[in-house]
């Protein structure tokens, strides 16, 4: 593979480290790539592959046949210069050859172009300086319209494990009930109704295949590539549980645990939920710590000092820090002493 190159993808769904290593193990094993790792705490993927072999394309959709999302950045830009519909094809062209760039569309009519790009390879910038290289204007339409589609994903998992969590509490909470008021030994007609197995039954199904149905889906997408992980066992253990009390209420037999696997999948809902609202505290911890880089440095470029983006720093620029000012980017220092944050 002579023309390795690295990129980093942003993976959503991922609720345990069999998951990262089932992603990891499917990304490695795709044609072109030379190493794979995922970092489960980060949600990131390091892939080295030969871009002449496969493209992130082929990679975001390996990981979402695994059953997990890539996240991808969206941007608009507002093209100018263009006269004809070659030009548009010439800048859709440049654009979808960028790395890092997984689809992009130019719209003559509206003076458009929507690029679909891996944030941890990409950035607004460059596609930006792409297009005015290629002699059009490029202006991008996110200063008005800004869109932060992890934080979007983010907020979207937290809902759906509330809901699920809201379902499975509610049709649970009786066959909770009913399990402490038998270990009591209490009767009566609440007792008595709550016992009756068909209820149980009936209550126990919601949540069985509504509320725990990701579990489900979990396990087969793990089966169907080769593994593993956590959505196996719990579906396994609360499908045993739950089939062997349907026989037991079929045959007339006592021995029921409707309450087993409800409530099982109700505390590990209430877990995801937990877990998908702490990530969402780390990412808006290390989103502030980005937040304190600087944004723009000092690079001397033609004999004068000119400052740009941070992204558009490249390899043997000379960045000039004056004291008290932070210091953009890694490197050797080359001239003079100063102070810095």
């Amino acid at each position: 593979m002579a023309n390795l190159q690295s990129a980093t993808l942003k993976i959503s769904g991922m609720s345990c480290a069999a998951c990262a290593s089932r992603v990891e193990k499917g990304l490695a094993a795709l044609p072109g790539v030379a190493k794979a790792v995922v970092n489960f705490a980060a949600e990131k993927a390091t892939v080295s592959y030969d871009k002449d072999q496969i493209s992130l394309r082929d990679m975001a959709a390996k990981v979402e046949e695994l059953g997990y999302q890539v996240v991808k950045d969206k941007a608009e830009f507002k093209i100018t210069g263009m006269s004809c519909a070659a030009c548009a094809r010439r800048i859709e062209k440049g654009l979808a050859a960028m790395p890092g760039v997984y689809s992009a569309v130019v719209n003559l009519a509206m003076e458009k172009a929507t690029v679909e790009f891996n944030p941890g390879e990409l950035s607004e910038t460059e596609v930006k300086a792409l297009v005015e290289r290629l002699g059009f204007g490029a202006h991008s339409l996110a200063d008005t319209r800004e869109i932060d589609r992890e934080q979007a994903a983010r907020d979207s998992e937290i809902r759906s494990q509330r809901l699920r969590l809201l379902i499975s509490a509610v049709f649970s909470f009786p066959l909770l009930w009913a399990m402490v008021l038998h270990m009591l030994g209490v009767g009566g007609a609440t007792a008595q109704l709550l016992m009756n197995p068909y209820l149980q039954w009936a209550l126990a199904t919601p949540v069985q295949f509504i509320a725990g149905w990701q579990f489900y889906r979990g396990a087969y997408l793990a089966l169907r590539g080769g593994g593993a992980n956590m959505d196996v066992l719990v579906a396994l253990g609360t499908s045993a549980a739950y089939f062997y009390s349907i026989a037991n209420v079929l045959r007339g037999l006592p021995d029921l645990y409707f309450e087993t696997s409800a409530i099982l999948i109700t505390l590990i809902i209430l877990g995801k939920l937990l877990e998908a609202r702490a990530k969402g505290r780390t990412s808006e911890a290390i989103k502030a710590l980005m937040g304190l880089q600087a944004k723009t440095a000092r690079v001397v470029r033609n004999g004068q000092e000119v400052d740009v983006p941070v992204e558009g720093v490249v390899p043997g620029d000379i960045v000039v820090v004056r004291p008290g000012e932070k210091i953009p980017v890694d490197g050797v220092i080359v001239e003079g002493t100063s102070t810095g944050r």
